[in-house]
């Protein structure tokens, strides 16, 4: 029956963004309210409220971080912590990118031009890290305030968050960019080219 709850969960969170998404492509992140959007998604505001705290939230949240962990997690052993995140990264975006290409972009887009998103975005980033710090310490065995474990979660998040930044910019094929980020951060660790 859980499984069931939280399908429902899922499906109410995703219709409360798809309209805000919808009602802000129209009327502009300033001019549309929590209230439109609720109406707009068929739930009380207290409804929308129990999923998103505030506005922002609405547009910033995406649930993937927790899904891009696991998928470091599940990575063979053996593989570096640069390894495992590139490809946990490309498993997670294999799924999410072909059912959510849209609204990722549409709130890649908002949060690069609405300034007050941009700035709460360091958050969603801060987040990121902490879910890779986790899961790359657990592959390892050690601590998560494990400086090497700490640099390369970081890193990984800032390869990530330049490839999304340039994939809202120019377009494209964001696994592809993702891919290509990791590549040039592989590069940068095995020293200079002759």
């Amino acid at each position: 029956m859980s499984g069931l709850r939280e399908l429902k969960k899922e499906r109410t969170r995703k219709a409360i963004q798809r309209e805000a998404l919808r009602l802000i492509a129209i009327r502009g992140y300033e001019a549309t309210t929590c209230e439109q959007i609720a109406a707009a998604a068929e739930v009380a505001p207290a409804t929308l409220f129990r999923y998103f705290a505030t506005k922002e939230d609405i547009v910033l949240q995406d649930g993937y971080d927790p899904l891009i962990a696991d998928a470091v997690r599940a990575r063979p052993p053996r593989e570096s912590s640069l390894t495992a995140v590139r490809r946990g990264l490309a498993d997670v975006l294999a799924v999410v990118y072909q059912g959510d290409v849209e609204a990722i972009r549409q709130r890649t887009a908002l949060i690069l031009s609405v300034p007050g998103l941009k700035a709460r975005s360091r958050e969603q980033q801060d987040s990121l890290v902490t879910h890779l710090t986790r899961a790359l310490a657990e592959r390892r065995g050690c601590s998560d305030t494990d400086l090497n474990i700490e640099v390369a979660a970081s890193t990984c998040a800032a390869a990530l968050e330049v490839a999304v930044g340039r994939w809202a910019r120019e377009g494209g094929d964001l696994p592809s960019l993702v891919d290509a980020a990791f590549v040039a951060l592989g590069q940068l660790t095995r020293g200079p080219h002759r």
